[in-house]
């Protein structure tokens, strides 16, 4: 092995570590090992940039312009009214709401379909008196498994197939990857409706006293206020539905316990524990002003009426290690944190030294306007439901359901390939006012598009240096006695290893140069191994940071990491073994 190929496989080490450390944002860490490797002269700057002119990467950044179009249009709210509107509680729910997540998340990007289901799925459990913890890991385990069904089903897919198109002027069908991904859909609903529906935790929302799950609420007193100088009993927060008052934060210290005769004052800081309509009751009480050094008239004008929205933090969010004073939230997006649910972690600051991490969830008071202008961020994922039932624009989701359905016809019947099916939708959606330029420009997921080009370039140089071919060698070395499938099995458990301590876009990029090197070195046809990189690196069901629907729904489930594992780690074992067996005999070797 050359010296270059021993340096790339040191940074490639320090940039794994640093992902899993979560020391700076994904795209970040990426680029910084690309140009680590540009400046060491180990790749020319034509080659670093190579992932940035990478046909999948742009096929990705094409479809979330797509994506947004058919989010804009409310279709996909519409659809979430209805699938969960007169489902019945138990097994055939779980059908009923995995069945149409599962094919919109084979075409449309999953975050969107998660986003809109999430609040329906909510207020259905609510109304029935069933945990919404039933149902919300379900919702993203589906979306997982539909994207596997087609090209355009993840991103991940795309990247896959434009390395694969690089290196051998090959390229996947819109559906052959349904080879693999219907049996896994199939396999996958029967274990959570065998099995995993059984061992979800039945937790519904629990506001107790010393509940991890619930939000902390952050109030002020107000200078000058009324309630300077009352006891807690006279103030009526003694005995609220919705909250109790957990601590009082004041200049001479914190005061826990909070008494019945504590006496308020000026600009004391108090620390509430319990759900979102809570701030409904504070906001009546006179003389309390939320924790930020503003009025709620500073929010939303005292003529107009104000909006309360929950939003779960993203991985790629620039607020990530931030604490809501430093990220400056309010400047920023033009709305106010009143709380925070951060997971199983006791919060000793104020909210505004509350330092964010992904998956944590806000409750944000907001003007009415917020919900339009914010929705195609993925700084965080809006997952609140409208106050009216939401009515489909049927002009508008004709105008941005056509171009997807020409899109998908014209790749499915191969008269055009992906990449310019995908430029002849988005040229669609603009002409006919589906979507905005601006629009177009802000659903662009640019962190992610970063992750993508940036690995795409480090992967061409463990190539280049023959990190790839000696990796693939000692691949096919270490499992050669077990043949074709012990081959398979070691791709896919590496890919999958990977996928839930990174990116899945980064896992992919990085095992796709030592899969097919490995294929070669074994003397096998590539393809069904790098069809084992693709599903198994859109695979991730054992962590909630493995995958972004995992994510979303982590908060507003009030679930625990172990959760993720207990439902998640068996998933990934079936789906593997299921994805094995449809490869074997899918495809030729």
């Amino acid at each position: 092995m050359t010296v270059e190929a021993v340096f790339t496989l040191i940074v490639v080490g320090v940039m794994l570590v640093a992902l899993v450390a979560e020391l700076l944002a994904p795209d970040a860490v990426v680029f910084a090992g690309l140009g680590v490797l540009l400046l060491a002269g180990i790749v020319t700057p034509s080659e670093a940039l190579v992932g940035f002119s990478n046909r999948g990467m742009l096929t990705v950044a094409l479809l979330f312009v797509v994506a947004f179009g058919v989010q804009k249009s409310g279709t996909l709210e519409f659809l979430a009214e209805r699938v969960m509107g007169r489902g019945k509680i138990g097994w055939s729910a779980l059908l009923r709401l995995m069945l149409p997540v599962s094919a919109l998340s084979a075409f449309l990007n999953n975050t969107p379909v998660v986003a809109m289901m999430i609040p329906a799925v909510r207020e259905w459990a609510e109304r029935r008196g069933v945990a919404p913890s039933k149902y919300l890991i379900p919702l993203s385990y589906a979306a997982i498994l539909g994207g596997t069904c087609t090209l355009i089903g993840t991103s991940t897919n795309l990247v896959v197939n434009g390395m694969l198109q690089t290196e051998a002027g090959l390229s996947l069908g819109m559906f052959d990857l349904a080879r693999v991904g219907i049996p896994a859909v199939i396999i996958g609903m029967i274990y959570i409706l065998g099995v995993g529906f059984f061992i979800l935790p039945d937790r519904k929302a629990n506001h107790n006293v010393g509940n991890s799950q619930d939000y902390i609420l952050e109030m002020r007193v107000q200078v000058n206020g009324p309630l300077v100088g009352r006891t807690i009993e006279e103030a009526g927060l003694r005995h609220l539905n919705s909250l109790y008052l957990s601590e009082i934060v004041r200049a001479g210290g914190a005061v826990a316990p909070v008494r019945p005769d504590e006496r308020l004052e000026a600009g004391d800081r108090l620390q509430f524990v319990g759900v979102p309509e809570g701030v409904v009751q504070l906001k009546k009480i006179s003389g309390l002003v939320p924790g930020e050094e503003l009025d709620w008239k500073d929010i939303v004008p005292s003529d107009g009426p104000g909006r309360l929205l929950e939003a779960v933090v993203s991985r790629s969010s620039p607020m990530l290690g931030k604490t809501i004073k430093e990220g400056n939230f309010r400047g920023r997006y033009d709305a106010a944190v009143l709380a925070v649910r951060h997971h199983g972690t006791r919060i000793q600051a104020g909210i505004g030294g509350i330092r964010l991490r992904p998956g944590d969830t806000l409750l944000l008071l907001a003007g009415v306007d917020f919900e339009a202008i914010w929705r195609g961020t993925r700084d965080f994922y809006l997952i609140s439901k409208a106050a009216e039932l939401p009515v489909m624009d049927r002009k508008r989701g004709f105008l941005t359901l056509a171009p997807l359905a020409l899109m998908v016809l014209l790749a499915a019947t191969g008269l055009m390939e992906i990449f310019k099916a995908a430029v002849l939708a988005v040229l669609l959606l603009l002409i006919f006012g589906g979507v905005t330029v601006v629009e177009a420009r802000r659903s662009l997921e640019l962190n992610v598009l970063i992750v993508i080009a940036a690995a795409l370039g480090i992967s061409e140089a463990l190539a280049k240096t023959g990190a790839a071919h000696f990796l693939g060698n000692e691949l096919v070395g270490l499992v050669g006695a077990w043949g074709i499938i012990g081959l398979l099995a070691a791709v896919y458990l590496a890919t999958s290893v990977l996928t839930e301590v990174i990116t899945n876009n980064a896992a992919a990029a990085l095992m796709f140069p030592i899969t097919y090197s490995a294929a070669l070195e074994a003397g096998h046809n590539p393809i069904p191994f790098v069809v084992a990189v693709a599903v198994a690196a859109s695979a991730s069901f054992a962590t909630p940071i493995g995958y972004q629907t995992n994510l979303m729904v982590y908060g507003p489930g009030n679930y625990r990491f172990t959760d993720f594992l207990r439902v998640g780690l068996p998933m990934n074992i079936i789906i593997m073994i299921t994805a094995l067996i449809a490869i074997r005999f899918g495809w030729s070797f």
